[in-house]
């Protein structure tokens, strides 16, 4: 009997031990983490030149005046002069309460004192100018203009391409509109954070030369976001209602601005998906009864019209539906195919980009350890960058090992989506900034390095890049006069 006690005493201090040694792993993984989170001061120009370096040789290479000799500062990258057009906007960002159309009252931080912001159009050759005032958000703000190529000083990332404008503060933004379609803006300034809480807004840009289309059809914006734990879409908590005549083609612009995946289907009418990030797809065919997941980050243009019959309701789980014109209300038909843009629109002819041989290689496997998102097993600024020189072809291979939808997205760039689990595009090609994974899913891309700077690179839902899942894009012989981390207050992913 004492020797059952004697055991059972053991089993239980072992047991205990095991339980123990379990949460102080637990504990010191999160204490890792918000290590990484919040470093105390990060060039992340030199990401490259940081692996492998001790703690003193890190900081004291952080000590070094910017900019190095034969070297060019991301700051003195700016918009080329132009001839076109000056379209001149003023934004204020500030604490607001709205009052939302269901009632209830959000405290939210807002653009010229709503959120959404205000809708940005603009033409195609115009120079654009963005004048950032910050009233009061404590923390400083900035402006990422999402999926447009703008010069790396104008990019809008605390600690990279600028500090973030504090409270009383002003930053003026100066680019080219370069290539026409939906887009959308928000700070990148503690993006988790901001975002959620309402800075982020439309950018609609059109085309210098209007396409000879359907003179009757129209165009409709549907921005998405989530304000705190409210769905919105423009702002409404009651969905939106768009006004279509019978025969008439509505182009509807959908941006998903929050962090989950939105899926939609369409009721009582075909349609065809146009573009994708802003792009035009080649010879797009019609869809009936499918499904299209629109991953965070990303923008499809939907291209419906209205039937002589009735309305069109476009629908999504995740939100109220959009009614498209009146009339009879469609049946809601369950269930769909899901569209998969691998096999959709028909390719170029002589497609001489498909025979493009890549200078650079990287891949990049998304998952997760206890308590961060990883890229490669490592998180935050321990993530190697990708190093690329200007001309560069780079082929990148984006593997999700899980911890959910990644959608990847790329700044100051666009890139081709070459393959999917190993199979080559079969249609139309596909460019994005902003690529939704899914577990188990393998793309390749095709990046051209056009754009010298310095670039971030990461899962555009933001809480997972606020745990790790961010990286950098850096070019060689750029360099940056700012810093992430508390000592400066720029803390772009948190």
């Amino acid at each position: 009997m004492a020797r059952r006690k004697s055991v059972k005493r053991l089993i239980n201090i072992g047991l205990s031990l095991i339980v123990v040694l379990i949460v102080v792993a637990a504990v010191t993984t999160y204490f890792w983490q918000m290590r990484l989170q919040k470093p105390d001061e990060v060039n992340m120009a030199n990401m490259a030149d940081m692996a492998g370096m001790t703690h003193m040789e890190h900081m004291a290479s952080m000590a070094v005046s910017d900019p190095e000799e034969g070297m060019v500062s991301c700051a003195a990258i700016m918009a080329p002069e132009s001839s076109g057009p000056t379209r001149k906007f003023d934004m204020t960002a500030a604490r607001t309460t709205l009052k939302l159309d269901n009632g209830k009252t959000a405290d939210a931080w807002t653009f010229n004192g709503s959120s959404p912001g205000p809708e940005l159009r603009v033409t195609e050759g115009d120079r654009v100018v963005v004048t950032l005032h910050n009233k009061d958000i404590e923390d400083g703000v900035t402006i990422h203009w999402h999926g447009i190529a703008v010069p790396c000083s104008q990019d809008g990332i605390a600690g990279v391409t600028q500090d973030a404008v504090a409270p009383g503060g002003q930053f003026t933004y100066t680019f080219i509109a370069t290539t026409p379609g939906t887009y959308w803006y928000h700070s990148h300034q503690m993006s988790s954070i901001q975002a959620s809480k309402g800075l982020l807004g439309a950018l609609i840009m059109e085309p210098k030369q209007q396409p000879e289309s359907n003179p009757s059809t129209s165009e409709a914006t549907a921005f998405y976001q989530q304000l705190g734990s409210t769905m919105l879409v423009n702002g409404s908590t009651n969905g939106l209602s768009v006004p279509g005549k019978p025969g008439e083609q509505v182009r509807l612009r959908l941006i998903n601005a929050g962090n989950e995946t939105m899926e939609f289907d369409v009721d009582g009418a075909p349609f065809r998906v146009m573009a994708m990030d802003g792009h035009d797809l080649h010879n797009p065919g019609q869809l009936d009864g499918t499904i299209v997941p629109v991953g965070a980050g990303q923008r499809y243009d939907l291209l419906i019209k209205v039937p002589e019959s009735g309305q069109v309701v476009v629908n999504s789980p995740e939100s109220s539906p959009i009614t498209i014109g009146n009339g009879i209300q469609p049946q809601h038909s369950e269930g769909g195919q899901l569209f998969l843009f691998v096999n959709y629109g028909t390719p170029l002819p002589n497609d001489s980009a498909l025979h493009i041989e890549p200078d650079r290689r990287f891949e990049l496997k998304l998952g997760q350890t206890l308590f961060t998102k990883s890229i490669n097993g490592k998180s935050f600024h321990e993530i190697p960058p990708m190093d690329v020189k200007k001309g560069d072809h780079i082929l990148i291979t984006v593997s999700n090992e899980g911890g959910g939808d990644h959608p990847f997205h790329i700044h100051g760039h666009v890139f081709r989506v070459l393959s999917r689990d190993g199979v080559a595009l079969q249609g139309s090609p596909v460019y994005l900034d902003t690529l939704l994974t899914k577990k188990g899913e393998t793309y390749e891309l095709m990046l051209e390095a056009n754009n010298p700077g310095l670039w971030m690179a990461h899962c555009h839902d933001l809480k997972h890049a606020s745990m790790g899942m961010s990286m950098m894009i850096n070019y060689q012989g750029i360099t940056t006069p700012y810093r992430v981390g508390t000592k400066s207050g720029n803390l772009p992913d948190l």
